[in-house]
Parts: C-alpha cells; sequence; structure tokens
C-alpha cells in the first residue's frame, strides 16, 4: 500500500492488487468484504453504496478512463465524536475499488482520524491473498 497525494492535495492511501494475490474476482465481492468489516467494527456504521461506473457511463458525455471496467465506493462512517461542526467536511468514509483488467485498485483519502486509518488500512492490506 502506498501514500500519495493526488492532484498535489489529496492525501490517499491506493493497493493495487493483482487478481492472482487475492481469492476475490469482482470489484462487488470486495465491496462485500468491506460491508462485513464495516458491519463487525463496534464503532463504524455503513450509510451505502455507490457505482460509480454505471453512474458516470449513463451520463451523456460521461468519460471513464481506459482500462477501467468497473469502480464502486462503498460508504461508511467512524464518527464516534462530533466536537466541531468542521469535521462534517471529512466525514463520511469511502473506500473506492476499481477492476482494471488484471488487477484492483483500492483507495481512500486519508482520514484525520489514525484508528479509523489505520482501520481501513487493515482491511485493505487483509485482501491479499485472502
Amino acid at each position: 500500500m502506498k501514500q500519495t497525494l493526488f492532484q498535489e492535495k489529496y492525501p490517499i492511501y491506493i493497493l493495487e492488487l493483482d487478481k492472482e494475490e487475492t481469492s476475490y474476482r469482482s470489484v462487488d465481492e470486495i465491496i462485500a468484504y468491506f460491508r462485513q468489516k464495516i458491519e463487525a467494527h463496534p464503532v463504524a456504521v455503513m450509510i451505502g453504496e455507490f457505482d460509480h461506473y454505471a453512474h458516470t457511463s449513463s451520463l451523456e458525455g460521461g468519460q471513464i478512463g481506459e482500462g477501467i471496467t468497473a469502480a464502486k465506493n462503498i460508504v461508511f462512517c467512524f464518527g464516534k465524536e462530533l466536537m466541531s461542526p468542521k469535521m462534517l467536511a471529512v466525514r463520511p468514509r469511502s473506500i473506492g475499488v476499481a477492476e482494471m483488467g488484471g488487477h484492483f485498485v483500492i483507495s481512500f483519502l486519508e482520514a484525520p482520524n489514525p484508528v479509523a486509518n489505520d482501520a481501513m488500512e487493515s482491511w485493505a492490506l487483509a485482501l491479499k491473498n485472502q
């Protein structure tokens, strides 16, 4: 898993996972895996799923990057505290899963809460060789 800045301002984590490195065969299977992790977590709450690929491909003039064959987000929240209304700007959390030929790309924005960030990172890394 690597950390990088997307568009020079968004701190994100990215895991590129070859299909041979995991037993999961589709974006839907990986999204279901993350749903189980979220629902089993003592604080996280599931909000929903968004099929970004279906949405973008349904738009007139919608553009999808070369090689992307599926792309979904799972949306959830770790919000254990709400000490400032500014916190709403960085919640809820989302993990993106894209399929690109022989591999998957898992990505998420760095969370301001290190515990949430560690959980998302460990969930993603656990996809390897499962």
